[in-house]
Formats: C-alpha cells, sequence, structure tokens
C-alpha cells in the first residue's frame, strides 16, 4: 500500500527557525512547490547559502494589472553575510526571470552555462545591471566552489540548450538539484543527459534529490524532440503557402529543426519577435544554432519571395498580447499580414493560466481563413519534462536517502514522492513542501523545521511588492461592480451639509433600470443618510464618511443587488 503523503506543515502561520548545534542543511523552497512558476530553492549550511534558480511566474486572470509575480527573498536580505551565489540551471523564465529583483537587492556571483547567462545577460541589461553583474561561464561537467560548496554541472537534455542539473557537496553530503529534464536519447544537439556523471553521483552517495515534478502525473517516457522534426518535414512538404511557426523562444533545438526542415524544402527562414530575434542571434553567437547561408532573410526582405518559398518563425506560442502572433491574428502587425493559404504552426502548449489567450488567438486565426495546427495534432510539440519512467530513472541514478519533489502543483509532487517510494525510497524519507516550508536535514536525520514567508511578490510596472492581496481585491472589486464616488461638503463646526452629495460613477452596472435614474436615486438617499446623521449628532467627517458609506452599500444592493465600491469624499469647511 502507498504511503499518503500530506502537507510536510499543518501551521500557515511562519515559525521562526533556529539553527541547529551541529552541522546540518537546510533546504528551502521559495517558490516552485505548489504552482508552476517562480522556481527558487535556497539551500543552506552553517557557514554558506547556495540559492538555485531565481524565477518568475505569469500572472493568472484574477492577478488584474501584474505583470510579472516573484518571491519573497526577506530571509536571504536577513542572511545576506552567508549568501555565496546564485547558480542557474538554464534560461527558461520560471528559472531565471526573477534574477533582476534578486540581483538588485543580493549583488552576488552567478553561476550557469554561456547560453544561460547570455540569455540573462539582455535581462540584465534591461534593468541597467549588466555592468555591476559577476556573471561566471560553467561548462557541464565542471566543478566550481561557492563558499565551502562545492557545485557541479550535469548536462541534461531539457527544451533549452545549456541546460544543467546541479550537485552541491556540503559538510553533510552531495544534494542533486534536477532542474528541467529529460532522457532523450537522439537530442537535437547531440548532448543527451549525462547518465553517467549521474551515475558516478549516486556511487559516491547523494544525501538528498530534490528532482522536478511536471510531468510526474504520466506515465511512459516523453517522445524525442525528433519526432516534431518529422512532424516539421511531413508539413512542410504539403504546405503551398507562407509557414509561420510559434514556440518559445528558448527552444533553440526546436529552430535548429525548423531552420533544417526549411532548408530541405529550399524555404528562407526569418525570424520575427524581438526575444525571438535575441535568442537565434545568442544561439548562433554560442554555437548552438547553424543556420546555412542564405536561409536566413529580414522581415523587409519577405516581400522578395514567394508565399511557398517563406517559414516565419514568431513569438506568441503563450497568446502574450502584444506578441507578434497575437498581433498577427488581429490583423495589427505591418510587418506580416496573415492571408488565406498561410499555414500557423502552434508548436507549444499553453502554461496553466494562458488556455483562454492562446485559444482567443487560435480562434481569430480561423477567422482569417488561416490553417491552424494546434494542440496534439500531427505531434508539433513534444514536452522537455520527463514522465514517469524517466523520473524513476532519475531516481534510481542517484539512488539518494532522502527526496524531495519539487517544480510543480502540489498533486505533482504527491504522485512524484509515490514514484520515489516505489523504487525503495522509505516515506519517512520523502518530503512534500510547500513554498517557505524548511527541511532540515542532521546527523540525526531529517524533518521539517519551521517555515518562512513562501508568498508571493507582485511587480506592477516599476512597482515591486506594493501590489498586495488588498489591492488585488479591490481591483476584482472594481472590474465587477464598478465605483461610485461620493463627494460632499460639510461645515466643520456642526457637519451642516454646504455642498452635494455630488455622484459620479465609473463601472457601475445597474441592471434593466434606467442608469441616470438610478444614480439620481443613489443622489437622494445620499441626502437623506447626511440628514439622519445630523439628526444624531454626527459632526466628525470620519463618522460621516462611514456612515454615508454603509448607508449607501445597503441601497443600492437592495436597489440593483449589485455591490459596486463606495468611495466618500467628505471635505470640510
Amino acid at each position: 500500500m502507498l504511503h499518503e503523503f500530506f502537507p510536510a506543515s499543518k501551521s500557515d502561520g511562519l515559525e521562526p527557525l533556529t539553527d541547529p548545534r551541529g552541522p546540518y542543511l537546510r533546504v528551502i523552497p521559495l517558490g516552485g512547490c505548489g504552482e508552476i512558476g517562480r522556481n527558487t530553492t535556497v539551500y543552506e549550511t552553517h557557514e554558506d547559502i547556495v540559492v538555485v534558480d531565481a524565477g518568475v511566474q505569469f500572472p493568472e486572470e484574477e492577478m488584474l494589472g501584474v505583470d510579472l509575480v516573484i518571491n519573497d527573498i526577506s530571509y536571504l536580505l536577513e542572511r545576506r553575510a552567508k549568501v555565496r551565489g546564485l547558480v542557474l540551471t538554464h534560461a527558461h523564465e520560471d528559472h531565471i526571470g526573477g534574477v533582476p529583483f534578486f540581483l538588485a537587492q543580493l549583488n552576488v556571483p552567478v553561476y550557469g552555462t554561456d547560453v544561460t547567462l547570455a540569455l540573462l545577460r539582455g535581462k540584465l541589461r534591461e534593468h541597467k545591471l549588466l555592468e555591476r553583474a559577476d556573471l561566471r561561464v560553467v561548462d557541464p561537467g565542471e566543478r566550481v566552489r561557492v563558499g565551502s560548496i562545492e557545485v557541479g554541472f550535469i548536462s541534461v537534455t531539457h527544451s533549452v540548450s545549456g541546460s544543467c542539473c546541479v550537485a552541491l557537496r556540503t559538510p553533510l553530503g552531495t544534494v542533486v538539484h534536477t532542474g528541467d529534464f529529460k532522457f532523450d536519447q537522439t537530442p537535437i544537439d547531440g548532448r543527451p543527459t549525462d547518465m553517467a556523471l549521474l551515475t558516478e553521483y549516486g556511487r559516491e552517495g547523494v544525501l538528498l534529490l530534490a528532482s522536478d515534478s511536471t510531468n510526474a502525473e504520466l506515465p511512459g517516457h516523453t517522445l524525442s524532440e525528433r519526432v516534431v522534426g518529422d512532424t516539421f518535414n511531413d508539413l512542410f512538404a504539403q504546405c503551398s503557402g507562407r509557414i509561420i511557426i510559434t514556440m518559445f523562444a528558448s527552444n533553440v533545438p526546436r529552430l535548429q529543426q525548423t531552420v533544417d526542415a526549411a532548408s530541405r524544402y529550399g524555404r528562407k527562414v526569418c525570424f520575427v519577435g524581438r526575444s525571438m530575434q535575441n535568442v537565434s542571434s545568442i544561439a548562433l553567437e554560442h554555437g548552438y544554432l547553424e543556420i546555412p547561408h542564405g536561409v536566413q532573410i529580414r522581415d523587409h526582405e519577405l516581400e522578395n519571395f514567394r508565399d511557398d518559398q517563406l517559414v516565419i518563425c514568431t513569438t506568441g506560442s503563450q497568446g502574450e498580447p502584444m506578441s507578434a502572433l497575437v498581433r498577427m491574428a488581429a490583423n495589427d502587425y505591418k510587418r506580416v499580414k496573415l492571408k488565406r493559404g498561410d499555414t500557423v504552426i502552434i508548436s507549444a502548449t499553453p502554461i496553466p493560466g494562458n488556455e483562454r489567450s492562446v485559444g482567443r488567438t487560435i480562434n481569430n486565426l480561423f477567422k482569417l481563413g488561416i490553417n491552424v495546427i494546434y494542440g496534439q495534432q500531427r505531434l508539433a510539440h513534444v514536452s522537455g519534462h520527463g514522465r514517469q519512467e524517466e523520473l524513476l530513472l532519475m531516481l534510481n541514478l542517484t539512488r539518494p536517502k532522502y527526496f524531495l519533489p519539487v517544480h510543480g502543483e502540489y498533486r505533482m509532487l504527491v504522485q512524484h514522492a509515490r514514484l520515489a517510494e516505489r523504487v525503495g525510497i522509505r516515506p519517512e524519507n520523502i518530503f512534500v513542501c510547500e513554498n517557505g516550508e524548511a527541511l532540515e536535514i542532521t546527523p540525526a536525520g531529517a524533518r521539517v523545521g519551521g517555515k518562512i514567508s513562501g508568498a508571493p511578490v507582485y511587480v506592477d510596472g516599476l512597482g515591486v511588492g506594493d501590489v498586495g492581496n488588498v489591492v488585488l481585491r479591490d481591483r476584482r472589486h472594481l472590474s465587477g461592480d464598478g465605483m461610485i464616488v461620493v463627494t460632499v461638503t460639510i461645515d466643520s463646526e456642526d457637519g451642516k451639509v454646504l455642498a452635494g452629495p455630488d455622484i459620479t460613477s465609473r463601472g457601475f452596472t445597474h441592471g434593466p433600470t434606467d442608469g441616470d435614474g438610478v444614480l439620481d436615486d443613489v443622489r437622494k438617499e445620499a441626502v437623506n443618510i447626511m440628514e439622519r446623521g445630523a439628526k444624531e449628532g454626527l459632526t466628525e467627517w470620519t463618522a460621516i464618511r462611514e456612515h454615508v458609506h454603509k448607508g449607501l452599500q445597503k441601497f443600492i444592493y437592495d436597489r440593483t443587488k449589485r455591490r459596486p465600491m463606495i468611495v466618500p469624499v467628505v471635505m470640510e469647511v
């Protein structure tokens, strides 16, 4: 019978952490446990802290006005003297998107492979942090010392070049943190996951494995990336018009397969969209992308070729509002105008939360008469994350004493924990943690020893952390029922109304009744409320404001069955 896994801590409150007297290893996921995104994990010993990844999460629909979601690093700021470095596994947004915000507060060395740091540089340049950033390139197979912790980089296959899992040698033992991975035996770049090095660490002894759980619910193996190349070859052979392909810009192996198929069928390739152009340029520079001479063209050259000679690689696979494909689908992109006869291949699956925006884009494309290949059609996309058999293989190669599933929604973490039990890891050595929960390992054993803040921090424009749950609640309130502002001027001595009340409405839906009539009634009721308040002896403006707020709230709900935000503005003269 499988062990039932429950949250490691039953308390929702924060529990202070105290350092054990002897040697210890503390592991704290700040993000990525119980969600997809914000992947950041803290590894702490008596003397040192090494942080693995600093990712972002894209806002969900109810996070109105929020641009990005990052992690609360207040724990690290309190212990900044111990933080020795930031180690990056690969260059996806959910692993490096938060690095600029991290380095703005903690300027520590950053370690990663050449392509990972090359893609990071563009972000740091936008945030004006590049000149002071200490970026240190590490090759797969290399080991570096970060404080007293030795960090080894192990090449893994994923949907972005330069991906690695990391092995951290601590005084208590070795931790293997997988990052995102799968076991693709025929990778496009010829660099399969380094099973020999993983096996070597396993033989030496792995204290803890922290492993990617994204596909823990799916049986079998993830298909090889080459399957997508076969699909592209078939589609290119059949299409007589232009081909527009959208994918994650960072998926360099898929860019390579697009280029290969285009070259095979005599088509030119044009990269459209800022991130697509940046990534392709960096990949070319570092040797991860090869484009035959004369195959790549610029967008201003598109009109020089027939439709059956063109392939356009573009951004917008997630339905991002200002991305190139979304604007093309809305007929709002001057450089590329879609037309009947074009084929759009969406070579990606929607990130959870993006399904509606992707669906809207697909609908708009069909309205233009475009042939669209999407979803599971024709295997135009395969995952970069390993399924159950690959997760079991990682567990068997490393043979850890303790196991911590990371990077996944809570149900995925639990399914991964059950896989670990199947390979013989004792249930009491398997920890399903949530963000902020601290796993402490000492010579005496392992336990969850307290909790810090794992709450998200919202980025809204230039503001970081100034938008909280209260602000989001107010925004949802305003978006749902609108707002009514009541402005009145009173005498500061006796509270007598001198002017108003004036009623201003924004976004207030009042049902079948005439709008002006409802607002007139609201004004009359505000007068009645003020008069009743005067009879009750209310002269203090704060008391009058609260009296008006409560009275109008009840009146408007009784009249319209809606609850707009009511903002009384009381001015004293």
